[in-house]
């Protein structure tokens, strides 16, 4: 604990707004390690979709100012008390907490785990979050069955690459919507049996219905607000729809009636609600590791940026100037 420096690189958010309110310092107080918790010197942290709802307000912040990230990898600097589910300084972990974008993150202790010999950090947290939701996705929010037909929107990006492998090696056919060709080539290399780009076709309900002319099984949609509508079309009698992102806005208000026309089944799903616990936490990053070790899952890192880039990532990030995931390097 003496050998710790008082202060620390980070990324503050003050206020909402832009991707110019997220503020670099290099004279943020590292944070105390309390009881029951682990310090991490951070390696990578994540970045993802949910930071930008909470820079812009879209989720309400717990308090300001507010360090985003909701996932990091790094080593063990510190550890409060002994219920820290055995572990010790210097373990290699990684962690679902907000905090990361910064040198150092005081997480409780059942939020961390354990890093497994034969993954890398870089991987690990490249597919830790993401890799967590999609396997959340179609194990629990929608149960896939080999032989379903999915759908899902923004195929190219984190969550849907790693989507596209696993609904392959679960016997399913995936088929997904991006809005490049570039970005279309990526998912089918990642496990998309065919691929709608939805920039040459906007009207891409039909597209889908030449593919399953009864309909899918199901829809996973992360993109919201210019996408709900037609996933409902999509989707046949009594599937489901499981939307689990907002990245062009929310879902509006929605007449329940809506769904009577073919007994659909929706869904709002987040990863967080499905981790509650300590053993859902170890139960799904378990699974996680065992994809990446049996090499039936590829992470594709689109980019590593410095700490003091974070603006120029979620510019990046919102531009759809991305493909895979997004790390920025703490250290």
């Amino acid at each position: 604990m003496s050998s710790l420096p008082s202060t620390m690189k980070a990324v503050l958010c003050d206020k909402t707004g832009g991707p110019e309110v997220l503020r670099y310092t290099e004279d943020q107080p590292v944070p105390k390690v309390g009881e029951s918790e682990v310090l991490v010197k951070n390696k990578f942290g994540g970045i993802n979709y949910i930071d930008t709802y909470y820079r812009t307000g879209l989720y309400p912040a717990p308090s300001w100012p507010l360090t985003l990230g909701q996932e990091g990898v790094g080593t063990v600097a510190a550890v409060g008390g002994s219920d820290v589910h055995g572990l010790k300084e210097n373990d290699e972990v990684v962690y679902l907490k907000q905090g990361s974008y910064a040198e150092y993150t005081s997480v409780p202790a059942d939020r961390v785990v354990k890093i497994p010999s034969g993954v890398s950090d870089d991987t690990v947290l490249g597919g830790f979050l993401m890799g967590m939701t999609a396997l959340t996705l179609v194990k629990e929010a929608y149960e896939v069955k080999k032989g379903d037909t999915i759908l899902v929107h923004a195929a190219a990006g984190g969550v849907g690459l790693l989507l596209g492998q696993i609904l392959k090696d679960l016997g399913a056919t995936a088929i997904g919507t991006a809005s490049t060709k570039e970005k279309c080539d990526m998912a089918k290399e990642h496990g998309y049996a065919h691929m709608i780009n939805y920039k040459d076709i906007p009207d891409w309900v039909p597209e889908v219905k030449k593919i399953a002319p009864e309909g899918v099984t199901c829809v996973y949609d992360s993109v919201g607000k210019t996408t709900w509508e037609g996933s409902l079309e999509a989707v046949k009698r009594k599937g489901s729809v499981i939307y689990f992102g907002n990245a062009s806005g929310p879902v509006p208000p929605m007449n329940i009636a809506l769904l009577s026309k073919k007994n659909t089944k929706i869904m709002r799903a987040t990863l967080m609600q499905y981790v509650v616990t300590r053993d859902e936490l170890e139960y799904y990053s378990n699974l996680l590791f065992d994809y990446l070790r049996d090499g039936k899952l590829k992470v594709n890192i689109h980019k590593i940026y410095d700490l003091k880039d974070v603006q120029q990532a979620h510019k990046d990030l919102e531009g759809r100037l991305t493909s895979g995931k997004l790390l920025i390097k703490t250290t």
